[in-house]
């Protein structure tokens, strides 16, 4: 299952296994209390300030029957395995392995997995508006040994 690879003040590192053996896993909904299988949330477990990521498969021919919004984060969808389609709002469009779906939080969403094997995507959910910089321009050059 869930390993610690390293873990120091600045950063901790985890190995999740397998990617498909993501039915190893549930979630448990805190407010509905409903089971979730094939869902492993990783923010907690890196200790993440700023974002929560989650891994998910969804299983061959299955849609996920509900649409739904967030108050304070956007999504962005990144699909590793299968192929379907996704709906925002009214919009419905097809999904392949690669395909990166980006949802803000008044865009209500779905999708379904309509292969013959698992979905496997990664979700990053982040507050809307509140990257300040874009690509390098928050990262910058230190002095240090590289000891790799």
């Amino acid at each position: 299952m869930i390993k610690v690879i390293s873990e120091g003040d600045n950063y901790k590192a985890i190995n999740i296994g397998n990617l498909n053996q993501l039915s190893d896993y549930s979630f448990v909904h805190p407010k509905l209390g409903h089971t979730v299988e094939n869902k492993l949330f990783i923010g907690e477990l890196l200790k993440a300030s700023g974002s929560e990521i989650s891994f998910m498969e969804l299983p061959a021919k299955t849609t996920i029957n509900f649409l739904h919004k967030h108050k304070k984060h956007e999504e962005i969808y990144i699909f590793l395995k299968g192929t379907g389609q996704y709906q925002v709002d009214n919009d419905i469009f097809r999904i392949t392995e690669g395909s990166i779906v980006r949802v803000s939080t008044n865009g209500s969403r779905t999708l379904s997995n309509d292969s013959e094997s698992g979905m496997i995507y990664i979700v990053i959910q982040s507050t809307e508006n509140s990257l300040t910089g874009y690509n390098i321009s928050d990262g910058y050059r230190i002095d240090g040994e590289i000891k790799i």
